[in-house]
């Protein structure tokens, strides 16, 4: 298949993102002399102005960054805890066990704490400095694209539940139309206020501006008014539960393919699902199967199903509940959970749950909730992504989230405190159950991959349960089948839904498989004979991801980056 792009290639900085106008604002960044993170995080502000019905700026930010002095993988989770009123109980006790849609999912704004984490941490910058393209976008507008009116246009008698929104969303009381202007003016004039009170005290340095900035929105105005917007309208969040708020950092996870080290951010989110289904494949089989052929997608799928699996039984925010991380990402457990695909039949529903403890490979069904019925195919839509390298060797990648329909705005600020609580379960006994200082298991999850002394990597992707799948494949299609970067990313793409989605209410497909129509109708006939619910996706549908990545080549200097077609992304780089 020849690509519709060529990669992008360069031999000093390259940025790549889930939308043109982020890149773009990355790539000022780094042609003004900032590095890697002060680019990602310009990009990232960005982000959440010109998609603004898939990320908020009051929203998630979980990001991954490959430090080239430290020569070290961090990552700053981004993600915001339940408000300390919350009852683990409440949803189960007021609302049937589901979380409904609007002001009571809110937990603590992360994303403008993540950036400013780490612009303190590994920046050069200030926060007025990056923030400048998304206030530029945020107050002057930019054009409307296709993608962002059909999504606005689809949820639109969603956004009419709250008039705050319908004020932003639906300018001229419709969705906004392709190639209209669309403006924020609220949400400039908030970003203008913390970048307003940094430069206010700039004089005492570069590390008290950004905490400024950081005050201005957890303890200033910011956030009283988001306070006042909760109490007046039955939300739970408090200005402790603001002011006491510090992303942090937290250790990658971490396994390996061939000499290749892979990373993701801890279980609080499904990024250690990436890293047990690349366990339980095998390359020299799935290299002598050849790529996308019916045995593939088989073994690949399953995997994901049996990672998946783990993942409900498991994961949750580790620091209130015990997470046996290290014995799920073991070799040992993998060769036995292996056992568990069957390359002549598909799981028809979700395979039992493994015990890496005990180093078993299926147990019975824990205690966890029960699994959902089948229901209607909505599609899950949340997030984006960017990723930077530059000339120092630095590696930045962060998935940005939560979109604008399903919660109310706060009026006069432009901003929606993060509704992740959607990814909570109203049953406390599960591993994502609510609690008060809780955070939701999150599926943003970027990672990095890294060859040391020859190759590094930062990916990801939206989509939701589908974020880990389409970052398999195309890390598979680059180093497992040798593809081009822009190839490997654009090359048709399968997903399962054979488990209970991340988002409330927590739909499960039982043996559900999603095949973009370029995969030949042969090789989806045999997948359905071997007991998989095959349905066709249309070709380049934003539904399989919106894969964005760059590879460096230590070795020769080049950065390739490769940008998903199936959303408005693309890579820039000198």
């Amino acid at each position: 298949m020849k690509a519709h792009r060529p990669t992008i290639m360069g031999t000093r900085y390259m940025v790549a993102a889930c939308q043109y106008l982020a890149a773009e604002a990355g790539f000022r960044i780094l042609e003004t002399g900032g590095n890697a993170i002060d680019a990602g995080v310009a990009a990232g502000i960005a982000l959440a102005v010109v998609q603004p019905e898939y990320v908020n700026f009051a929203g998630v930010a979980p990001i991954i960054i490959y430090s080239a002095a430290d020569n070290r993988v961090f990552t700053i989770p981004g993600l915001g805890t339940w408000p300390k009123a919350i009852e683990r109980d409440h949803f189960k006790k007021h609302h049937a066990g589901k979380i409904p849609q609007g002001i009571l999912r809110t937990v603590v704004p992360a994303a403008p704490d993540a950036w400013i984490t780490a612009l303190e941490r590994f920046g050069t910058m200030s926060f007025g400095e990056v923030a400048e393209s998304a206030i530029g976008f945020a107050r002057d507008g930019f054009p409307v694209y296709p993608l962002m009116s059909e999504i606005v246009t689809e949820h639109e008698a969603e956004y009419r539940r709250f008039p705050s929104n319908v004020a932003i969303y639906l300018p001229q009381d419709r969705p906004p139309q392709p190639g209209e202007i669309f403006v924020q003016k609220d949400l400039a004039a908030t970003i203008q206020y913390m970048a307003d009170q940094e430069t206010a005290v700039r004089n005492r340095g570069r590390g008290v501006g950004l905490a400024a900035a950081r005050d201005a929105f957890y303890r200033g105005d910011i956030a009283r008014a988001i306070v006042k917007f909760q109490t007046d309208n039955g939300g739970l969040l408090s200005a402790d539960d603001l002011a006491g708020y510090r992303s942090g950092f937290e250790e990658p996870v971490e396994t390996s393919f061939g000499d290749i080290r892979l990373f993701a951010c801890g279980p609080w989110c499904q990024g250690p699902s990436l890293l047990e289904t690349l366990n339980l494949l095998d390359a020299a089989e799935l290299c002598k199967l050849g790529h996308n052929s019916t045995g593939y997608l088989h073994r690949l799928i399953e995997a994901v199903k049996l990672a998946f699996t783990d993942r409900e039984t498991y994961f949750g925010d580790p620091r209130m509940i015990d997470v046996p991380i290290e014995a799920l990402l073991s070799r040992e457990y993998a060769q036995q959970r292996r056992q568990m695909i069957r390359p002549d039949r598909a799981w028809p529903k979700m395979p039992p749950a493994g015990d890496p403890r005990k180093l078993v490979a299926e147990r019975a069904p824990s205690g966890a909730s029960p699994v959902p019925e089948r229901a209607f195919l909505a599609p899950e839509l949340d997030t984006s992504h960017v990723c930077v390298v530059d000339q120092h060797g630095n590696a930045f990648a962060a998935t940005p989230s939560d979109g604008s329909y399903n919660a109310p705005v706060v009026a006069g600020l432009g901003i929606i405190p993060s509704p992740r609580g959607s990814q909570n379960w109203g049953d406390p006994d599960h591993p994502s159950g609510v609690a008060p200082g809780k955070r939701p298991r999150l599926t943003p999850n970027p990672a990095i991959a890294i060859q040391p002394g020859k190759m590094k990597m930062p990916f990801g992707t939206p989509g939701g349960d589908v974020q880990t799948q389409a970052m398999l494949q195309v890390f598979l299609n680059i180093h497992l089948f040798g593809m081009e970067v822009q190839d490997a990313v654009e090359e048709p793409r399968a997903a399962s839904y054979s488990f209970p989605s991340s988002f409330e209410p927590h739909a499960y497909y039982p043996g559900l498989l999603n095949l973009e129509s370029r995969i030949d109708r042969s090789t989806g006939e045999a997948l359905g004979r071997l007991g998989h619910n095959v349905e066709w996706w249309p070709d380049w549908t934003w539904l399989a991801g919106a894969v964005c990545t760059i590879v460096a080549d230590d070795q020769t200097g080049v950065l390739k980056a490769g940008a998903d077609p199936r959303r408005p992304s693309y890579a820039v780089g000198l």
